[in-house]
């Protein structure tokens, strides 16, 4: 009988201890997956962050390019302008003092 006993304690020992080794598995494995998670999920964000700079990078230049193209359109109106203003002035002038006048 004490056999018998000391059997059970001993199965019962036994399956604590295995129960533990379970748990302390389970609780690295846990780690584990958590750590590659965090890895994973960092690798994306690094990704996304390399991306998001390299599309900045691309948006930033064709601003620029379409900026200088705004200002050189600009600077061709200002001249043709500037050139009207020159060649049309005094008839400019001349057409409203008369206007101006004959009323």
């Amino acid at each position: 009988m004490e056999n018998m006993i000391k059997k059970i304690v001993d199965a019962d020992n036994e399956a604590k201890a295995l129960e533990q080794a379970a748990l302390q598995e389970k609780e690295e494995l846990q780690k584990q997956i958590d750590d590659e998670a965090k890895k994973i999920y960092e690798k994306y964000m690094s990704d996304a962050e390399e991306t998001v700079k390299r599309n900045n990078i691309n948006e930033e230049n064709k601003a620029r390019q379409k900026l200088n193209e705004i200002k050189k359109k600009q600077s061709s109106v200002n001249i043709k302008l500037q050139a009207d203003f020159e060649q049309n002035c005094d008839k400019w002038v001349d057409e409203i003092v008369s206007r101006t006048l004959a009323e």
